[in-house]
């Protein structure tokens, strides 16, 4: 239910960022948003940071480094693409970790995984194919920025629940790769000044954005992959699209395209692919699992 509640809050922040980039610089909202979730958990539990196990910085600073430059990178695509395309290319990551898996950590895959992988790929080419020829230009070098977000949200679903520091102290954790990315954006944006909303709707999404996708959001993510494991984590986490794509569409007047409706639906075949009985999330087949120990012979 915590990763449920994850998937909606980071799916109503698409349309969100995607309006408010047009008034406030990327990195500008983006160390805001971070800035204002990492001072407000700081604020609910002031000594969580002093006397913390080896290791529980590192790891927060590296998990705030992936999730951060995918960030970075995925709005400043977010501005050559519609909210749902952008939606549907991250939520490709689904079928991105267990391949990551079986690359970095040896972890074993299968046929489906791979048939997965080919099929979002594909949905990648109708959005850029099809998306054209309706009359929504879907720039292919904003696609590639974005399908390279994908890859190191992956990747920090992979270190954060492979991360024994992130299961012992979620909580610091959290608040140490929030304000990781905080102090990364707030450099970029460092040098034009930082540019505050002007607005108070705007204020208002920026509160949404900060409180309920950043703070909420990761502290409920990382409690979330204490007890499920990083492809299981990622499928709950892939529903992200169609809270985009709902909200694109009721709130700002985004079109149902064919070419919505065709991409998407090659995903959500990867998906089922991944999720499906006798797929990879099967007990017995877990891509990212540990092996279980050999039983004592005798």
């Amino acid at each position: 239910m915590l990763l449920i509640f994850v998937s909606a809050a980071w799916g109503s922040a698409f349309p969100l960022m995607k309006d408010l980039i047009v008034r406030v610089p990327v990195a500008d909202l983006l160390a805001e948003r971070y800035g204002i979730a990492a001072l407000a958990l700081a604020a609910l539990r002031p000594g969580h940071l002093r006397g913390l196990p080896e290791g529980t910085w590192p790891t927060g600073i590296l998990l705030g480094l992936l999730f951060g430059l995918g960030q970075t990178v995925q709005a400043v695509a977010l501005h050559d693409l519609p909210s749902s395309v952008s939606g549907f290319t991250v939520g490709s990551y689904v079928v991105i970790t267990p391949v990551l898996g079986l690359v970095l950590l040896g972890a074993r895959t299968s046929a489906r995984v791979w048939a997965a992988a080919a099929l979002a790929m594909a949905a990648m080419a109708v959005f850029t194919v099809l998306r054209g020829t309706e009359g929504g230009h879907v720039s292919p070098p904003a696609l590639f920025v974005t399908l390279l977000s994908a890859v190191l949200y992956a990747g920090h679903t992979l270190a954060l629940g492979n991360s024994p520091a992130a299961r012992q102290n979620a909580y610091a954790v959290t608040v140490i790769q929030l304000g990781t990315i905080a102090v990364m954006t707030g450099l970029l944006a460092a040098p034009d000044g930082l540019t505050l909303p002007a607005a108070p709707g705007d204020w208002a999404a920026l509160g949404h954005l900060s409180i309920v996708a950043c703070a909420l959001g990761f502290l409920a993510r990382s409690w979330g992959q204490v007890h499920v494991p990083p492809v299981s984590a990622a499928v709950i986490l892939s529903s992200q699209p169609l809270w985009v794509t709902a909200l694109a569409v009721a709130l700002y007047g985004e079109p149902l395209t064919v070419g919505v409706f065709l991409g998407g639906g090659l995903i959500a075949l990867a998906m089922l692919l991944i999720v499906l009985p006798g797929g990879p999330l099967s007990p017995a087949r877990r891509v990212t699992d540990p092996a279980p120990p050999p039983r004592p012979s005798g």
